[in-house]
This record gives C-alpha cells, sequence and structure tokens, in this order.
C-alpha cells in the first residue's frame, strides 16, 4: 500500500477534469479494443453524465488524485487507477472503502480485459453472467460480477 494515500468525496468542480483524464489514459491500455476515436466521444459522456451521477470517491496522493470509483447504488460504474500508480494498491484500498457497510457489490467488466478480471476475482468478485455486447450495444463481450460479504 502506498503511504499518504487519502481517500475522499468527489468534487465536481476540481476533479472532473483530473478523473476524465485518468479514466481516458487508463481506459487507452485496459479497453484499447475499443479504439482511441470512440473513447475520445465517451470523454464528455463521463465528465457531463456518468460522474455527476454516480457517488464517487477519490483516492489521493499528497491531494492529487490518482485513482476513482463511481457507484450507483451497489453497482460499481467504475474504478480507475491512474497508469503511472497501478499495481501499487490503490484499486484495492478504492474496493476496501467502497465495500465498507455493504452486503454485496456487483459491476461489468470487459472480458478482453483479463487484468481487471484477475484483479476482481482476486479481491473475491464472481463471474455470474456474460453478454455478448456493451451498453452500446457493440460487440465488446461483458461479464457480470458479484462480491457478497462472506
Amino acid at each position: 500500500m502506498i503511504e499518504n494515500l487519502s481517500i475522499r468525496p468527489f468534487v465536481a468542480s476540481t476533479d472532473t477534469s483530473h478523473l476524465s483524464d485518468i479514466w481516458f489514459r487508463a481506459s487507452m491500455i485496459a479497453h484499447d479494443f475499443i479504439g482511441e476515436q470512440t473513447l475520445r466521444e465517451q470523454k464528455p459522456m463521463m465528465e457531463g453524465v456518468y460522474l455527476p451521477m454516480a457517488t464517487t470517491v477519490v483516492a489521493c496522493l499528497d491531494d492529487r488524485p490518482v485513482g476513482f470509483a463511481s457507484l450507483l447504488d451497489d453497482h460499481i460504474a467504475a474504478l480507475f487507477v491512474d497508469p503511472d500508480y497501478q499495481g501499487k494498491g490503490i484499486g484495492k484500498a478504492l474496493l476496501r472503502h467502497i465495500e465498507t457497510g455493504r452486503d454485496a457489490l456487483s459491476l461489468e467488466v470487459y472480458l478482453a480485459n483479463e487484468a481487471a478480471i484477475g484483479f476482481y476475482r482476486a479481491m473475491g468478485f464472481k463471474v455470474v453472467s456474460q453478454r455478448e455486447t456493451d451498453d452500446q450495444g457493440l460487440p465488446h463481450p461483458n461479464a457480470k460480477m458479484l462480491w457478497n460479504r462472506a
């Protein structure tokens, strides 16, 4: 775990551009199969729709955002870590933070994102179903994963 890591609520006026940038750079690696053009087209939706509609927490190192998790009730809508800080326990810290006080969490992940599937499995999530298209109807298979407090 990284020292000096704090997790705080999202502040739209100061965090939106930082989190959008983290989302885009991490997606270019994790979701490269979607393509840069489509990700660029989705970026305004992340900023103007997805972040505002979710309950989001921000992981910071020395007050600098390095990751975030967004929830819609008990569904993880997003969990992204700045590529420069991946593999250092930030994703795990975010997940542990949002599971506090919950008995269950769900999420969807692209099947092509094997690193994310491995991460979530290691954190106790199980694949419960799959579908052949993403939320935009594009042919990117998704898996639904669930976590239950044991």
